[in-house]
């Protein structure tokens, strides 16, 4: 029976028990699934080490020497066992703190000893390592690279390890030797140099060497990477074809706006209006991403192309994930609408809207007299309709949901063209896999004037004197917000919370009125707090990540993070962009823990050392990987990776959407004989993407 199909029930080394396990924890269903669990990490067996040459702890190593003495310390289940093993230079300690009574050692045997060293009390130490007397080590044991797989706890608990994946593997090497059917036309096998498929998956598991083993890894890489590119561009091409609302006049009211600006709009925001009036203009439905850092001017933008479809005879709205970003945007286009009169009638519908006004808002925008909307879920309600509903501007788009944003695209008889904006600078490779089927602009630039803001890093030891700090800055006029990780006191996470935090503020600044806001209140205490600190009523805001965008205070020039190593990196980066916004010199103070790990110390050191969003976003996805990134795990992606890296795979992904591109611009349809080829896998494959325009 062919692999693909072969259940792994019946595969050597398996039985039912194991199968059921493997179902449920790598879903793993078939011999092909099990040779798709691909190695993690390889580990040179070919290579000894004296103990003197160890350097990095991170790397597992290979000795020869003896046991010269050994001793057990406690009873029972606390019993653990400790060595002293010399390779006739020096010496190490070796630990094991389970299955003590299963280890045997003895005098005068050579062994060899495998294992990840680690430093302590400056003498290094092997926790549960490998060690095998030298006359029962086999040539496998010390010829190239040996191969390591993710496993479970489930798995382990059963028995299943990383060594119990490779054999059930290794019985499959003849079927993978007998050839299996590519994947991939041999017109991109020849022109991007990569393996047969069958030769890939030999050399994942069992390279010959490590040009071997990274060449079947970059033949794997490309191929789900450029099946993923093929899926996003295929959705692409297809809503091409969408014939959306033409806005081709630049008219009264947009012209008037620009005049009555107080500034010059930056080059860059310049840029993106006309990148976005030439998708309005075309006759097709737009679907564009604008990504631009804290501060860049993108609400402006939005208004500006309100503006190009309100002069041409459409309604537009303006969608925010919270009430305080919905309100910070309704008075901001008022204060840059003032100077137009009753030229332009903009509302705002939020959940603490009454029943009672809403009924003029929703006659306003049947009849046409709302211009524009802006709005929370709020305008996904079945009773929201228009009159002529033709863009739609989605602000911070990951924290809806797809079933949410697809409420507001059947809004019109027509799709209306859609604009996504997000704050968290998104790093190229992961724009072009979350957002490959979207038409990007960047503001990548800051309105003149702005101040750099300087970042320090604190221990929350130096408290007293970011106290004294605040006063200062507090004493020539200015305010502050202070962050916390938590509202209330937990007692398994030592971390500061924001109602002891509150309570401890106003002890130390008795003479100071002080606000506080978190996600539990209610929406209209939280508005009423929020308007105290933006009035100037209150110097200091006491605050969670609620305050994280769409809080706009130019006054408040300090942003103090309290437990910072708690916060990713593009949080911290949101959270930083609160201050800055005026023109005098503003601060973000990071106050953490002494101890540190060594990601938490470099995230600390990457915001100290630039305010750039986009770089910022970069050692981010290096740090965490993509699932992490815009600020919660749960954005993740919408497939699985299971052997390229978003964060260190950027070459082979600008390769494989170069590649789909050729073949897609070549054959839409993917009708050619040697393209069905990629129909039929992309079909097997059921690739889950975003689709922006489509998503209905």
């Amino acid at each position: 029976m062919e692999i693909s199909h072969r259940d792994i029930t019946y595969c050597k080394n398996v039985g039912a028990k194991r199968a059921d396990i493997l179902r449920s924890e790598l879903g793993v269903r078939t011999a092909m699934d099990m040779v798709r669990q691909y190695p993690y990490k390889y580990i040179d067996r070919s290579r000894f080490y004296r103990i003197a040459e160890i350097e990095d702890e991170d790397t597992y190593v290979q000795i020869i020497g003896e046991v010269t003495e050994w001793h057990t310390i406690g009873i029972g289940k606390a019993q653990r066992l400790s060595a002293t093993f010399n390779d006739g230079t020096h010496q190490c300690e070796l630990v094991w703190f389970r299955g003590v009574q299963y280890v045997k050692l003895a005098k005068g045997v050579k062994y060899l000893l495998f294992g990840k060293p680690s430093r302590f009390n400056h003498t290094y130490n092997f926790v549960h390592p490998d060690l095998t007397p030298w006359n029962k080590v086999t040539p496998e044991m010390t010829q190239g690279l040996e191969p390591y797989y993710n496993t479970t706890e489930k798995m382990k608990r059963s028995g299943i390890n990383s060594k119990t994946v490779r054999s059930i593997v290794a019985e499959l090497l003849p079927d993978l030797k007998a050839g299996v059917p590519d994947t991939m036309g041999m017109d991109v096998l020849q022109r991007y140099k990569l393996m047969s498929l069958t030769d890939a998956l030999i050399n994942v598991h069992f390279p010959r060497d490590t040009q071997s083993m990274q060449n079947a890894r970059a033949r794997l890489k490309f191929e789900e990477l450029f099946y993923i590119q093929l899926q996003i561009l295929r959705q692409m091409k297809r809503r091409e074809q969408n014939a959306g609302f033409r806005m081709p006049m630049v008219g009264a009211r947009f012209h008037a706006l620009y005049k009555a600006l107080p500034f010059e709009l930056t080059n860059a925001q310049k840029r993106v209006v006309r990148e976005i009036h030439e998708d309005l203009k075309s006759g097709k439905q737009m679907n564009r991403l604008l990504q631009g850092d804290v501060g860049s001017g993108k609400t402006l933008v939005a208004l500006l192309c309100c503006l190009l479809a309100v002069d041409n005879g459409y309604q537009a709205c303006i969608m925010a994930p919270t009430e305080i970003l919905a309100n910070q945007h309704y008075e901001t286009l008022k204060r840059f609408l003032a100077p137009l009169g009753d030229a332009v009638h903009v509302a705002l519908l939020t959940g603490s809207v009454t029943a009672k006004n809403r009924v003029p808002i929703h006659n306003g925008l049947m009849n046409g007299t709302i211009n524009i909307l802006i709005g929370t879920h709020a305008l996904l309600e079945d009773a929201v309709q228009w009159q002529n509903l033709g863009l739609v501007v989605i602000d911070e788009q990951h924290r809806f949901g797809v079933a949410q944003r697809a409420k507001l695209w059947s809004k019109n008889s027509i799709p209306p063209h859609i604009l996504v904006m997000t704050a968290t600078p998104i790093p190229r490779t992961l724009a072009m896999t979350l957002y490959g089927d979207l038409h990007v602009s960047i503001i990548d630039e800051l309105p003149p004037g702005r101040k750099p803001i300087h970042t320090v890093h604190y221990s929350l030891q130096r408290r007293a004197q970011v106290y004294s700090f605040l006063r200062q800055q507090i004493d020539q006029g200015r305010q502050v917000y202070v962050v916390y990780p938590l509202i209330k006191e937990n007692e398994k996470l030592d971390l500061q919370d924001l109602q002891n935090g509150f309570n401890e503020l106003c002890e130390a600044f008795p003479n100071y009125r002080i606000s506080m806001v978190h996600g539990q209140m209610k929406a209209a205490d939280k508005d009423a707090q929020m308007q105290r600190f933006v009035s100037g009523e209150t110097q200091i805001l006491v605050a969670t990540t609620v305050i994280e965008v769409g809080v706009n205070v130019p006054n408040a020039s300090v942003m103090v993070i309290q437990n910072a190593e708690r916060f990713g990196l593009s949080q911290l980066h949101q959270l930083r962009g609160r201050v800055g916004r005026g023109a005098d010199q503003s601060y973000c103070l990071l106050l953490t823990d002494v101890e540190l790990s060594k990601d938490t110390r470099k995230r600390m050191d990457i915001m100290v050392a630039t305010n750039d969003g986009f770089r910022i976003a970069e050692a981010d996805l290096q740090l965490r990987g993509p699932g992490d990134l815009e600020g919660t795990q749960q954005s993740g992606l919408p497939f699985d990776l299971h052997i390229a890296n978003l964060s260190t795979d950027g070459q082979l992904l600008e390769l494989a959407r170069q590649a789909a591109k050729e073949i897609l611009d070549a054959d839409p349809l993917l009708e050619d004989e040697r393209n069905r080829i990629y129909k039929r896998q992309l079909d097997i494959l059921r690739i889950e993407t975003h689709n922006w325009g489509e998503i209905s």
